[in-house]
């Protein structure tokens, strides 16, 4: 079967077929860019499956186009970069497996060896670079037609495949995810959702560093609601982060369940994040040579989606029942934060300011609502800016994506008094820039004008003009703060060492 003219057409196609058949040895592209051909997004990641070396032609084409290969021995794979994309080159194998690991054990095959290999029928498919046939499709499970139904499905039977790879089972509900689009669902076959659930347990032989990468992937797509249910139909949730099921005993006044509340929190922040960075209305932070720069978000941003999947996560540990309100969850936002830090731990994810935004986050997702439900004064924005800092607009996105009722007019005078509130921060921050804050009285300046040395009275003297700035009370600047600072300091009975200090900020 020849293939829709053009899938084929990048240079390096070509180069690959010489190449392979100076060599002698025969070479296929396969999987992800012939699934995403058909579907009308072909990528820039091309797999090159070779009836031999493939670190071999890797070397001999990246001679031929004058491109660095990196070889990874260990694995059998070469890379190289031509042109704006990325080509990985494998030699075709076919596999077994042990019961007690994932890893296989590798003899060298042939293309019909390497495809029956593959996790799912969509991902078997593979063109033909040969000179007789170049551009054929090679579709041995029916992958075509599983793509255009929606399917997914394994090439053999799901019990060999997952038990072989567990992994495989969390791919299965990933590309369900991913692919599925308002116009084409994707399903997992009812077989292939048996078998998942009879194999759950073979989870216990990943790493939770694999498991973890999928779920990251499964958080940036357009609904990852998808995957969450599915994980949780099929019992893998338990083994993955089995915090979010604690979520299903959290009802709220007896009329929101929160773990489905949760997962369409998340929809909605995939929903709005998209549409923003569609209207270039989201931008980053970051630090180059010591200055810090902005750039407009591009992608969707993986620490924002985890944000949203994490903010109720404290409500079971903080669940009560008062008479007159009903079921509360006080102080869930703090637990939540607390509990950030282990989850990150357990799912291998890295614990440093990325972890920090989260759980920033998740502290302080319930401020901008008591904002927005109550009169909006200058002292709690200003507060509010001063602890959000340049995360305040990601906060005002999960915060808006957290208005999940069913009353239309609720929500409608929720999102009004949202927009209230972020010309309110706009006003503010031009007047007070109090986004990145720094207190105007360093405790050295403290020591040095009274000649104390570190102790109780600097933070004491620092705190007093920060809320004095904070609330409106005096100016964000050196000179009130200094007048300030001098007052209190004199009620504490401190002297300054000298009339004027020098001091250079």
């Amino acid at each position: 079967m020849t293939i829709t003219q053009g899938f084929l057409d990048h240079k390096i196609f070509s180069i690959i077929s010489d190449i392979a058949e100076q060599k002698g040895v025969r070479a296929f592209v396969i999987g992800g860019y012939v699934r995403d051909c058909f579907l009308g997004c072909p990528s820039k990641d091309i797999d090159i499956v070779v009836e031999g070396s493939g670190i071999g032609l890797a070397e001999a084409v990246g001679e031929a186009v004058h491109s660095n290969v990196s070889v990874f021995k260990n694995f059998g794979t070469a890379m190289l970069r031509y042109k704006g994309i990325e080509v990985e080159f494998v030699g075709a194998r076919k596999e077994s497996y042990r019961k007690d690991s994932r890893k296989p054990i590798v003899e060298n095959g042939t293309i019909e060896d390497d495809q029956k290999r593959r996790d799912f029928t969509i991902n078997a498919m593979a063109f033909s670079l040969q000179k007789e046939d170049f551009g054929a499709l090679i579709d041995p499970f029916g992958g075509i037609k599983d793509l255009a139904a929606g399917i997914i499905r394994t090439p053999l039977d799901p019990d060999t495949t997952y038990s072989d790879d567990p992994l495989r089972m969390v791919r299965a509900i990933r590309f369900a995810t991913r692919l599925t689009t308002p116009e084409h669902e994707f399903r997992i076959v009812p077989k292939s959702l048996e078998s998942i659930r009879r194999n759950r347990d073979r989870m216990s032989i990943l790493s939770k560093e694999r498991i973890t990468e999928e779920l990251n992937k499964m958080l940036v797509c357009r609904r990852p609601s998808i995957g969450f249910r599915l994980m949780d139909e099929t019992g893998l949730l338990d083994f993955i982060l089995p915090q979010l099921l604690s979520l299903k005993s959290a009802d709220e006044k007896g009329h929101k369940e929160n773990f489905s509340h949760t997962l369409e929190v998340v929809d909605n922040l995939a929903e709005l994040e998209t549409a923003l960075i569609a209207e270039g209305k989201l931008t980053d932070r970051y630090f180059e040579d010591n200055e810090e720069k902005e750039k407009v978000r591009t992608e969707p941003y993986l620490w924002l989606r985890w944000a949203a999947l994490l903010h109720d996560i404290g409500k079971p540990a903080t669940k009560r029942y008062d008479p007159q309100a009903g079921w509360t969850f006080h102080g869930h936002e703090v637990v939540g934060a607390r509990m950030v830090p282990k989850i990150f731990q357990a799912m291998k994810m890295p614990l440093n300011e990325k972890m920090k935004y989260v759980q920033k986050l998740v502290s302080l997702h319930l401020r901008p609502i008591a904002l927005v439900t109550e009169e909006v004064t200058d002292s709690a924005v200003r507060r509010l800016l001063f602890d959000a800092g340049n995360d305040i607009d990601d906060l005002m996105v999960l915060c808006r994506a957290d208005i999940t009722s069913k009353n239309p007019k609720k929500v409608e005078r929720l999102k009004h008094n949202f927009d209230i509130v972020m010309q309110k921060f706009a006003e503010v921050e031009a007047k007070d820039a109090i986004r990145n804050f720094k207190n105007p009285i360093r405790g050295e300046y403290i020591m040095a004008t009274f000649g104390i040395p570190p102790g109780r009275p600097i933070g004491i003297l620092q705190e007093h003009v920060k809320n004095a700035i904070l609330d409106g009370l005096i100016e964000n600047d050196f000179e009130a703060a200094d007048r300030l600072m001098r007052a209190k300091a004199a009620e504490m009975g401190l002297v300054p060492v000298t009339k004027d200090t020098e001091w250079t900020l």
